[in-house]
């Protein structure tokens, strides 16, 4: 008897396409519903990895621009029509507004460092709000993945449950199957939520680093404007 069971549990098809088309409506669909939030976790992952680097790139070239030694008039004069980095941005907000805070005979509009530091805090809050663009999805997943997982798991056993009343048997070949449908759903859950809470972390603390040294830049920046409004 008990070889008989062995030799039907190995016949079982025990593939994921298999543990996927054997499951249920409502399996399948929490297993779909996870393997369209990995996917898109990856792409958000992919994508902010790339543009983060990309805006590193930028600001160190900018940065080594800007201390050059090169008159910033000139400096602005060449990027003010096409900024393309957001240190770009930052430094043509600033010298925007600089120039907009002199009046016709050469004097300056009073207000002027307040108008020139809101004017790169507000550039520095959408650059920031750009970086962050999409990282609220991979908290999301990460907290929600495994729950939605363990529902699709506790949903399976329930049918495999009912499958053993009609059948009347506890034999393997009778409940390995939907076990291991249900189980498959708790390790995508998993599959999902643990990139996504890693990459949502590491990529956090980047974008928290890139503001961070927007930030800077903008200090030294309205230091420099400061002793042009004083002297």
């Amino acid at each position: 008897m008990e070889t008989d069971t062995l030799a039907m549990a190995q016949e079982i098809d025990f593939s994921f396409m298999a543990l996927f088309l054997r499951a249920t409506f409502t399996v399948k669909l929490v297993m779909i519903l996870l393997i369209i939030a990995s996917f898109w976790s990856w792409a958000i992952i992919i994508q902010k990895s790339i543009g983060f680097k990309r805006a590193r790139g930028e600001s160190t070239d900018f940065d080594q621009a800007f201390w050059s030694g090169e008159p910033l008039d000139e400096l602005f004069d060449q990027i003010a029509g096409d900024p393309k980095g957001s240190s770009q941005k930052i430094f043509s907000a600033g010298m925007l507004e600089w120039r907009r805070s002199h009046r016709q005979d050469g004097g300056l509009i009073a207000g002027a460092q307040a108008r020139i530091d809101r004017s790169m805090d507000v550039a520095i809050s959408k650059e920031s709000e750009s970086l962050t663009h999409g990282l609220s999805f991979l908290a999301t997943v990460g907290a929600t993945a495994p729950f939605v997982g363990l529902f699709g798991t506790i949903w399976g056993i329930k049918n495999a449950f009912e499958e053993i009343a009609m059948q009347q048997s506890t034999n393997l070949a009778v409940v390995a199957p939907g076990i291991a449908e249900a189980l498959l759903a708790t390790a995508l859950g998993l599959l999902a939520a643990i990139p996504a809470v890693v990459f949502y972390n590491k990529l956090s603390a980047d974008s928290d680093r890139i503001v961070s040294s927007y930030e800077g830049f903008a200090d030294e920046f309205a230091t420099i404007l400061s002793r042009q409004l004083d002297s």
